[in-house]
């Protein structure tokens, strides 16, 4: 699928001292870089530009022709990549055509393996390891799930079944088990680790009716320190949500036993296989199947002392990356918005500050999910007229040190978890260069996301300064749709927020619907914390338009 926008956010005028280059994916490396003799790569292109950066005088332009970009490692960007002399570096599709940066490879070779279940396999090619989401057409396919086929009995370790069924089952360390929060996928209400959280743990081993899941997942998702007797409170000493999971799972993920219903799909890590029941209409021999591989698309970074500054990306679609931290052991003990614990002791220690013995500060410091493009200590970055789109990760992440960047005129659909991140919650008090401040987010539209972590947001903002988030439209979400601010929760045994550097954020004039879909507890506009010294600096939330 590619996603366009109007050619005039496409245009860019030459100026004086500029110079341009073409890639093409019928290119050649080794061409000069021409209109008629263009390069094949993005990272040929790159290493032209910082071959100029330093004797400026113009914007260097390179055109990006349409068609598809398959990456086999990140396009790496730091501070040589810059632009100079006050110009930028554009990396702008040519007019009227829409490029594709992939992280995928194409899955061919599709044969029906069983034609009562209508059940198609492809085996993987080689050098593919896993991966956690697969497009048809340009459609995202669902991993297999389903319902327990057993009852659970909560133990230290995990479950005990009330029968061995599961013992069977191929590839138990692939199973995942889903707490969804709110009203559930069934609209049973649970609680996940709140009702605005949606954790997931693999499971470790299935030895009989006993069932072990995948640590550190396991005590992350189900166990709290408690605040000492003398500070007059009985709750968990991260103030956020429940103790634990505290149920059963809502549902079982990625199992090859529950392969059947059409648009689900299973990766047999062992034999290398995938399989898919193909949903009406569709021919898997004629199908386009993208599998993302790659992790990360763009990684621009920076430097306190050496930021990354003045690149723009024009018309450019990211597309088909994954993200498989969740398959790991830490699996995903979701806190708030994609925002995890992590870590062997992270139950015990993570974010939890001096309520704690030995917490780690600041408070609230928990681990974000990363973008699928992501930019830190990073100035005067701007994405326009750009689409980011069936993505496993975040999908734009603008880190700590973001300064001056503008997003501008863009789509986010599809996207697993957060569809826009800004700032970070690590630094709430960082020095000049840490800051993230004087961004701006304007009339992008910011839909489905969260696809797959539903407690995500449609953008995600924590400590920052002096930012506009003005004219976007968010629709269509399972939790809420802006999320701005962190560090608030001390406020439930009576202390202050934790301070931090925020102030002067502007949320005006948005079309925010369907929202709150799937999940509880949450808002159009969710703010938190402490968000400006005084009323006269403080957030402002202006003329937004809400409704469902």
């Amino acid at each position: 699928m590619v996603l366009a926008l109007t050619p005039a956010l496409l245009v860019q005028a030459e100026t004086t001292g500029a110079q341009t280059v073409y890639v093409s994916p019928t290119g050649n490396d080794r061409n000069p870089g021409t209109e008629a003799h263009p390069f094949r790569t993005l990272d040929r292109a790159r290493d032209w530009a910082r071959s100029h950066h330093q004797n400026q005088t113009g914007d260097l332009t390179i055109y990006i022709e349409g068609g598809t970009y398959r990456l086999t490692e990140p396009l790496a960007l730091d501070a040589r990549d810059s632009g100079g002399g006050g110009h930028d570096v554009i990396y702008a599709a040519v007019p009227g055509q829409r490029p594709v940066i992939s992280g995928g490879i194409r899955i061919a070779g599709w044969k029906r393996v069983d034609a009562k279940m209508n059940l198609w396999s492809a085996s993987a090619p080689a050098g593919f390891t896993y991966t956690r989401q697969l497009y048809i057409n340009g459609v995202r396919a669902e991993r297999t799930r389903g319902r327990l086929p057993v009852k659970l009995t909560e133990t230290k370790t995990g479950y005990l079944a009330d029968s061995p069924l599961m013992a069977g089952w191929r590839n138990p360390g692939d199973i995942e088990f889903v707490y969804t929060g709110g009203n559930g996928l069934w609209s049973e209400h649970s609680e996940g680790l709140g009702p605005w959280t949606e954790p997931r743990c693999p499971v470790g081993g299935i030895q009989g009716a006993a069932i072990t899941m995948a640590q550190p997942c396991w005590d992350n998702s189900t166990k709290r320190i408690l605040l000492p007797p003398s500070s007059g409170f009985h709750r968990t000493a991260n103030l956020v949500g429940p103790a634990s999971i505290g149920r059963e799972p809502e549902y079982v993920e990625n199992a090859r036993e529950l392969l059947g219903t059409p648009g689900q799909w299973y990766f047999d890590r062992r034999a290398g296989t995938f399989y898919y029941v193909p949903r009406p209409g569709e021919d898997m021999i004629r199908a386009d199947v993208e599998a993302p591989v790659l992790e990360k698309l763009i990684s621009g970074e920076g430097t306190e002392s050496a930021p990354i500054h003045d690149i723009i990306f024009k018309g450019v679609q990211f597309s088909y990356a994954t993200w498989l931290f969740p398959s790991s052991d830490q699996g995903f003990s979701e806190i708030q918005a994609n925002y995890m614990v992590t870590g062997p002791d992270g139950y015990a220690t993570q974010g939890l500050c001096d309520l704690a013995p030995g917490g780690k500060c600041p408070f609230g410091d928990w681990t974000p999910t990363p973008g699928n493009v992501a930019f830190r200590y990073d100035h005067q970055i701007q994405f326009r007229g750009d689409s980011f789109v069936h993505l496993g990760g975040a999908g734009l992440a603008l880190g700590d040190g973001s300064q001056t960047d503008t997003v501008e005129g863009c789509i986010f659909t599809d996207i697993s978890a957060n569809g826009l991140e800004l700032g970070g919650v690590d630094l709430p008090e960082g020095n000049a260069a840490q800051v993230t401040r004087d961004n701006r987010i304007c009339n992008n539209h910011i839909y489905n996301v969260a696809a797959e972590y539903h407690g995500g947001v449609g953008l995600d903002v924590g400590y920052a300064q002096n930012t506009v988030i003005a004219h976007n439209q968010l629709d269509h979400l399972p939790y809420a749709a802006i999320s701005m601010g962190w560090g608030g929760w001390p406020d439930k045994i009576h202390r202050a927020g934790v301070a931090n550097n925020s102030r002067n954020n502007v949320v005006a004039g948005n079309l925010i619907f369907d929202h709150l879909q799937l999940l509880a507890d949450g808002g159009a506009i969710y703010t938190q914390g402490l968000t400006g010294p005084s009323l006269a600096n403080g957030e402002k939330i202006i003329g937004n338009v809400i409704y469902n």
